[in-house]
């Protein structure tokens, strides 16, 4: 089977198999990956017509209790200026970001021991007492099963926590021996199972990785049937083991978009801050790719440069409102409208299912 039937298959839903996925990506060139490109896009239209969501971003931390080889907020970087987000500066990013139309906050961080279950807790309430049709997302790594059931309860509606590699033996030469890969895959069958909207994802290019780690990932996405997929190219940071790694490729990394979009195509995919970085059009690239979320900075622009999990990250010093109108004209110029609702996901009326 050649590349093109392989993406005619996975756009009937049938799936793939390993071999298949991992054909794919050997043979990846830019007819295929034009061919991937224009099924990807009509099946995101299906469902999402020209919509893409936005979601205010508020990183709340950079400190983090683990050592991963590829980010540079890694708890042994001496170099890294650490800081952590008071509730009362939190909820500030939140009023500003329903000032501008934000109905979804993503609040993100390091592993940082500050944030139990208690603050959290009271946190999201907050905000969910304060913008009562807003959804709260998470990414704050793992966390017990209780954990998640108690900050479900509280009223969070998804976690984002990125698998990294559906590959054991990859995962441990991207992390420390203390990390385990069996954890992180429970923790990600913890929150589907408690409810929540779950996102998983990997780095394209990321040090060690090859077509056939990669086409674990893309099985795995299409076993566990993410509601969210944040996928975006490695870069290397200069104060990591992996500072001298070579930076993963926008042509891989939207080659890959329209793959998960065909593989689950109601699901909700950003084009990521790390794709506008190694690209001044990375994230229109993203989206003219079949991703379908933008998620703008609502950061304090005092803490945005100090969020560095890699080298050269743009819009650190863009304020809200700047960074949010941007986007918005950017997505304006290729055809596409920013919508200010919840972003939830969409049945997928045609394969009748989630």
């Amino acid at each position: 089977m050649n590349s093109f039937e392989i993406i005619d298959k996975l756009n009937s839903g049938k799936g793939a198999t390993l071999l298949e996925y991992a054909c794919l990506l050997d043979n990846m060139n830019e007819e295929t990956a034009e061919y991937a490109k224009e099924k990807a896009v009509l099946a995101r239209k299906r469902i999402y017509g020209n919509k893409i969501f936005v979601r205010g971003l508020i990183e709340m931390s950079n400190i983090c209790k683990n050592d991963c080889y590829y980010c540079g907020i890694r708890g042994s970087n001496k170099n890294c200026e650490r800081y952590r987000l008071t509730k009362d500066e939190i909820l500030a990013c939140c009023d500003e970001g329903e000032r501008l139309g934000f109905k979804t906050f993503v609040l993100q961080g390091g592993e940082d021991a500050f944030f139990t279950d208690d603050f959290l807790c009271d946190l999201i309430k907050e905000i969910k007492t304060r913008h009562k049709d807003c959804a709260v997302t998470l990414s704050l790594g793992e966390r017990s099963r209780k954990s998640y059931e108690l900050l479900k309860k509280a009223g969070a509606d998804r976690y984002l926590l990125r698998h990294e590699t559906a590959d054991k033996t990859h995962y441990e030469k991207l992390h420390p021996e203390k990390m385990s890969f069996e954890n992180r895959l429970k923790c990600l069958k913890n929150l589907k199972e408690l409810g929540y909207q779950v996102g998983c994802g990997f780095m394209v290019g990321s040090p060690y990785q090859t077509p056939e780690t990669i086409a674990k990932d893309l099985k795995f996405i299409e076993e566990f049937r993410p509601d969210m997929c944040g996928i975006g190219p490695f870069i290397p940071h200069k104060d990591t083991p992996f500072a001298d790694k070579t930076a993963g490729t926008l042509e891989m990394t939207c080659y890959l978009l329209s793959i998960i979009r065909l593989i689950k195509p109601n699901i909700l995919l950003p084009a990521t801050t790390a794709l506008g970085t190694i690209h001044e059009k990375g994230r229109e690239m993203g989206i003219l790719a079949g991703a379908n979320v933008v998620m703008p900075n609502l950061s304090p622009v005092s803490v945005r440069k100090k969020y560095e999990l890699y080298d050269n990250k743009i819009c650190t010093g863009e304020e809200s409102a700047q960074c949010r109108m941007c986007l918005e004209n950017r997505m304006r110029k290729i055809g596409y409208e920013i919508v200010t609702d919840r972003g939830d996901i969409r049945k997928d009326e045609e394969n009748g299912r989630i």
